[in-house]
């Protein structure tokens, strides 16, 4: 049977309310995808420490200004730049810029970092270029014109095509095109788009389910007897925190044992950050406990649970327990659906 005082309860709300203000205040990363020849690039927007550069960043990405522009600089095991300038037709255009954004920099220029081209001996000149640290150039970049304000990064899984396109062969094109990196160009042949690093810019609108409040409810595992969930979804503070527990119909014998807590009271409780329809938790257990007695509870850190959710009446929990070395996947199902509505009417936001 679930066990749990009325003061318990409250002092688990608390507990977790602690435990969401302790986490960073993580918002969904922004990412934004170039696209070239070579394959995707995608790059994770660092608002927090530059917020000025990145929306001015996007407002030439919103306004198509980067649509048929061009990779115009590649200088080996340094950077790649591009933002400058858009080809079509056969003729290389300069991009309508705005006015420069003040310099803000604080993330330091390493391998896979992002930041903005500006005017020598003018830190407060970037407009609308942009590169991508190939190595770690801290130690130039860093140090000079005020710093070169980093405000993205590229993901892991695309820097693949950014060495891909620090293996390109350059040629002199003359002008701001000294190092242009040309694919299967032969010298003396006309320059066209086919032979240049084109690159389109978009957000990365991400399709599928978000996390919101609509799912705070009660679920079970239909497939059991016995076996509840509460899940809590705190939007703002990017974090979802799911209490998982038995409800036997009678109370264990004296001399039952169970393989996970207490017989006569199974709670465990975990808590995890947001991303989007998905959330990696670590798994606390809880044991001990009397309804609307004064006793001891004990709690103890025990693998995790990664919760999925694909719509709003429907998810699973992947869980992997540490201390009864138990692995398996459990599906779950609202017990009523009140929030159903809601949460659907959310999603579609």
């Amino acid at each position: 049977m679930f066990n749990i005082s009325p003061r318990g309860i409250t002092a688990r709300s608390l507990l977790v309310f602690l435990l969401c203000l302790a986490l960073p205040l993580m918002a969904q990363a922004r990412n934004v995808i170039i696209t070239t020849p070579l394959g995707d690039i995608e790059i994770e927007l660092l608002e927090d420490d530059a917020p000025l550069t990145v929306a001015n960043f996007l407002t030439y990405v919103n306004d198509g200004r980067y649509t048929n522009a061009f990779i115009h600089r590649k200088v080996s095991n340094f950077i790649i730049q591009g933002g400058g300038y858009t080809f079509l037709d056969g003729t290389a255009t300069a991009i309508v810029s705005d006015a420069p954004v003040v310099n803000e920099f604080k993330v330091s220029n390493t391998r896979g970092t992002v930041a903005m081209a500006k005017l020598n001996d003018q830190p407060d000149s970037a407009t609308n270029e942009w590169f991508i640290n190939f190595g770690n150039n801290s130690a130039n970049l860093d140090n000079q014109n005020g710093g070169f304000t980093v405000f993205a990064r590229v993901t892991d899984e695309s820097m693949a095509v950014v060495d891909a396109i620090n293996a390109l062969s350059t040629i002199n094109g003359g002008g701001p095109f000294t190092d242009l990196p040309v694919i299967n160009f032969t010298p003396g042949d006309e320059l066209k788009a086919e032979h240049l690093m084109m690159t389109a810019i978009s957000e990365n609108q991400q399709a599928g389910f978000q996390m919101n409040t609509g799912l705070n409810d009660a679920w079970f595992d239909p497939d059991t007897d016995g076996q509840g969930f509460f899940i809590t979804v705190f939007p703002d503070l990017n974090v979802v925190n799911l209490a998982w527990f038995t409800y036997d119909t009678q109370l264990p014998g004296n001399d039952d044992s169970a393989n996970l807590g207490d017989p006569g009271h199974r709670w465990l409780t975990a808590l995890g950050t947001i991303e989007g329809n998905k959330s990696v938790m670590t798994v606390t257990v809880a044991s001990g406990g009397l309804f609307d007695t004064a006793t001891d509870i004990e709690r103890e850190q025990d693998g995790t649970i990664t919760l999925t959710f694909d719509d709003c009446h429907s998810g699973t929990i992947e869980y992997d327990l540490i201390s009864i070395n138990s692995q398996g996947v459990v599906p779950i199902e609202r017990v009523v659906g009140d929030n159903a509505a809601l949460c659907e009417t959310l999603a579609s936001e």
